[in-house]
């Protein structure tokens, strides 16, 4: 284990969270808000703990896999610790484990909130809350693969580590080259929905935070009503970039290279918009009575399921409300999630395409013992290795739900309000039904209830495996 490594990395983390903290103390400078102070302590204590880390480089610059986990792992606890400090100071949040959960339902791009209203915050930890969706959307480690000077496989480790999805790809030959063109498409994104949401009236600040919350599809509202105060042509572009922003950036570097036939030849994109399109169809005509009109019930519709697909947790209206049938599509829309490689959370539809492969060709096994049959996705035939970690994940995954589900079920809240909560977090999405509805919040938690809820934005975030690989005796063996 390179442990002056991992070290050194957790420090420009650390450096890194720091400097971008003077964003929203400049925030707090320009509204006249003694939150300036908070920040700057923050920043202090960040670049106290990061820099004496960083000045001492490591001899050994190349780690394994392990270590890119750990690195990741204990970088977004701390990440997560740090930038809790701002609603301490300020006593917007007096509870350190309150204060905790918004931030790291933040950074995970969750958008899960224990405010009850969030409209008395001050501007600046109203930029706070919704800019760490957009650090933690493409993430802080894709952000230092770019910049960071590192040796042999080093690179790809932390990338797989951080990185959603079964698999990660290289756009170029240079991984840090690969996190550069990432970070440009992201930037662009971003400004594109910034200009786009000033062009329909919104002020500078609200399509700032509204952009920074559909780009790191995280849905931190700065209203207590989310979405719904805006008008059709924002809530319309707002729900244009969830879905844009839930497809693998691939995609968007395939077309900047003017592939577009091997773009639109990806299975999991055509798969993730084919399933956009069924469900918001069946939703609209669900809901229909509902609406004045069948046009508003679509844009209702397509609102909620881009936002629960995409993992972003915006609203419009009180889906709570909504019949049955649309409800529970919207359920199973939570687990699905978005595509591989984008900012979305979510299980991903390219490891549900596997698996519905992997199904069909046991069946296919069964009629047709002696016949040998491969998993094709894009017309390339998937790795057994990606099939085998596919397949552990899901079993992961459905042990952390249920152990979550079990946990929190001793604050004796009802069985839709904890299943939902835990997919809402587990997934990275939000909101939930019932009690942790859009209209509600998750202050009805204990604070042992809000811990496992914690762990597992975290694990979402993460893909499982770096959080928990931190629990196992051996990693720490060699340290």
């Amino acid at each position: 284990m390179n442990l002056s490594m991992v070290l050194y990395l957790i420090g420009w983390i650390l450096a890194c969270e720091g400097t971008l903290l003077l964003l929203p103390a400049i925030t707090a400078l320009l509204y006249g808000e003694t939150a300036v102070w908070s920040f700057l302590a923050t920043t202090a204590l960040c670049l106290a703990v990061g820099i004496p880390l960083v000045i001492k480089k490591p001899r050994n610059r190349v780690f394994h896999l392990k270590e890119g986990f750990v690195t990741t792992a204990l970088g977004w606890i701390l990440l997560s610790v740090m930038g809790a400090l701002p609603f301490l100071f300020t006593g917007a949040i007096s509870n350190p484990v309150d204060a905790l959960f918004e931030t790291v339902s933040g950074f995970t791009t969750t958008g899960a909130s224990i405010l009850k209203d969030v409209e008395i915050l001050p501007k600046s930890l109203l930029f706070w809350r919704s800019f760490t969706h957009w650090i933690g959307g493409m993430g802080v480690l894709v952000f230092l693969l770019s910049l960071l000077p590192l040796t042999g496989g080093s690179h790809v480790n932390l990338m797989k580590a951080e990185s959603p999805g079964p698999q990660v790809e290289k756009l170029v030959p240079k991984v840090q080259s690969t996190a550069k063109i990432l970070y440009g498409i992201y930037l662009g994104l971003t400004a594109l929905e910034v200009i786009l949401l000033l062009a329909g009236g919104m002020s500078l600040f609200d399509a700032l935070t509204t952009s920074f919350g559909t780009a790191g599809t995280g849905g931190f509202g700065i209203k207590n009503t989310s979405m719904a105060e805006y008008s059709i042509y924002l809530q319309v572009v707002v729900t244009v970039f969830m879905i844009l922003f839930g497809i693998n950036f691939n995609f968007y570097f395939l077309l900047l290279m003017g592939k577009f036939r091997k773009a639109f030849f990806s299975e999991e994109v055509r798969c993730y918009i084919g399933i956009i399109l069924i469900t918001t169809v069946i939703i609209t005509f669900n809901i229909q009575g509902m609406y004045e009109s069948l046009g508003h019930a679509f844009q209702q519709a397509a609102f909620q399921v881009g936002s629960i697909i995409t993992t972003t947790g915006f609203s419009t209206t009180d889906f709570n409300l909504w019949p049955e049938v649309s409800k529970t599509i919207l359920v199973m829309l939570m687990f699905v999630g978005a595509c591989a490689g984008s900012t979305g959370g979510g299980i991903k539809v390219s490891r549900l395409v596997i698996l519905f492969k992997s199904v069909n060709k046991e069946l296919h096994q069964i009629l047709h013992p002696r016949s040998i049959r491969k998993i094709n996705m894009d017309g390339k035939t998937v790795p057994h290795e990606v099939v085998r970690a596919t397949n552990v994940f899901m079993v992961a995954y459905v042990l952390v739900f249920s152990l979550s589900v079990l946990l929190i079920g001793f604050d004796d809240h009802d069985l839709i309000t904890n299943f939902t909560a835990v997919a809402a977090t587990l997934n990275n999405i939000g909101p939930g039904l019932e009690m942790v509805g859009p209209v509600q919040n998750f202050s009805l938690y204990s604070d042992g209830a809000t811990c496992v809820l914690i762990f597992d934005m975290l694990a979402g975030r993460l893909e499982l495996f770096p959080l928990l690989l931190l629990f196992r005796k051996d990693t720490w063996q060699k340290f």
